[in-house]
């Protein structure tokens, strides 16, 4: 199988690349510099000339309060572009995996979302990213769409990664302690991404690794974990007013994936304990 990878510059298609490479499986990881997936010609043009068995689209807008105030470019970015890539996909018979976010749900009550919940997005963010999930299920019947939360990797920047310099200058710092999900290490989910790649179990799924936190409790796990002795103010989310409205619960469902006959991702602090190790192996 040929596999092309988008957004080979972030944390996750770094991981899946690498992944890829390790597993010996062609592929090829590709970013802004090689073409602009919201050029439909463009996108055309490389896909089919490349001629992959399978693209697996992990490029995004992801800059949240950004994308409030541009919207357009946005847009471009989260819903075109994958619209682009499905329809160059679709010509080649070529599978696609597009990485979707908890942003598509409206964050309210405490239960877990199922796959197949109504969305109901909160913002700019959330809106043109369930514009690409629509845009993939009208284009595709070769599709996985995976939704993922509170992303960190070892390539680019995350919340671990600003903990950790606020602790350099901080010996107390407020967190919000009412919004509620699961982070995902890039590390854990790139395996799973590559094994689902090779099935033909379509559908829509979600992936986080095992367990809940609030922020301010992940945080506290970051800094335990590193020997910071910085104190967790918990705050809540309107005494840290931003400019895009996050949601407070960002709770999914992994039934899906088991049932599938994929393995669920490790617990969160287990992931984070060897993110931590890996990240230290570097400086």
């Amino acid at each position: 199988m040929k596999i092309l990878v988008t957004g080979v510059g972030g944390q996750l298609g770094y991981d899946v690349c690498k992944v890829l490479d390790a597993r010996q499986v062609e592929n090829k990881g590709v970013d802004l510099v090689d073409f602009d997936i919201t050029d439909a010609e463009a996108t055309r043009n490389y896909i089919v000339t490349y001629h992959p068995d399978a693209v697996i689209h992990c490029s995004a807008w992801t800059a949240v309060d950004k994308a409030e105030d541009e919207l357009d470019t946005v847009r471009a970015v989260n819903t075109e572009g994958p619209r682009n890539i499905a329809a160059a996909c679709k010509e080649i018979g070529a599978k696609m995996l597009y990485l979707s976010t908890d942003y598509v749900f409206p964050g309210t009550g405490d239960q877990f979302y199922e796959p197949e919940d109504l969305t109901g997005p909160l913002g700019a963010y959330g809106a043109t990213k369930l514009g690409g999930e629509l845009a993939v299920k009208q284009l595709l019947d070769q599709y996985f769409i995976v939704r993922i939360s509170w992303v960190f990797g070892k390539n680019g920047n995350n919340f671990i990664k600003t903990m950790l310099r606020l602790a350099e200058t901080k010996n107390e710092i407020n967190v919000v302690c009412d919004q509620i999900g699961s982070p995902t290490y890039t590390a854990d989910l790139a395996p799973l991404l590559c094994d689902m790649i090779m099935t033909d179990k379509y559908g829509t799924y979600h992936a986080t690794n095992e367990g809940i936190c609030s922020w301010a409790e992940f945080a506290e796990e970051i800094f335990r974990l590193a020997g910071k002795q910085v104190k967790v103010n918990h705050i809540s989310t309107s005494e840290y007013p931003t400019r895009a409205v996050r949601p407070l619960n960002s709770r999914m469902s992994k039934d899906k994936l088991e049932q599938a006959g994929f393995a669920r991702l490790p617990h969160w602090k287990d992931a984070l304990q060897r993110y931590l190790k890996e990240i230290e192996s570097d400086q």
